[in-house]
């Protein structure tokens, strides 16, 4: 499983929203500190790079299917679940939309709100719907 992987993932993703960048170290020192595996930090740097390479067309569509908030008022937890959960659905052909669905449930009810949840449940579910 790669819940540890994506938690990791997510604290990257969610820095990034202030910092303004992926940050190599931070997603260095948690692969180190959740003692991840090789196949987990490969996880990590392909959904990194995915949003990297992506991020302005992921915002986008975020944006789109965001009925409640533009994408620029979102908290920045939801924002990350969904950049991540995106990345999986759109980029990464081996992992199922719906475990990138319920894996970004599960993070945003740790990370955000139960509201949350099933506020990116439902944008995610609408996207895979297309």
């Amino acid at each position: 499983m790669r819940t540890m992987a994506r938690e990791a993932a997510f604290k990257v993703v969610f820095a990034s929203r202030f910092t303004g960048e992926i940050e190599g170290e931070l997603e260095k020192s948690l692969e180190k500190s959740e003692r991840l595996d090789k196949d987990d930090s490969r996880y990590i740097e392909r959904v990194l790079t995915v949003i990297s390479e992506h991020e302005d067309e992921l915002l986008k569509i975020i944006d789109e299917h965001s009925k409640v908030f533009p994408e620029s008022r979102l908290f920045p937890a939801d924002k990350s679940v969904l950049l991540i959960a995106l990345a999986e659905i759109k980029y990464m052909d081996d992992i199922p939309n719906v475990v990138a669905v319920n894996e970004a449930a599960n993070i945003s009810s740790k990370y955000s709100s139960a509201k949350s949840a099933s506020f990116i449940s439902g944008i995610l579910s609408e996207i895979i719907k297309e």
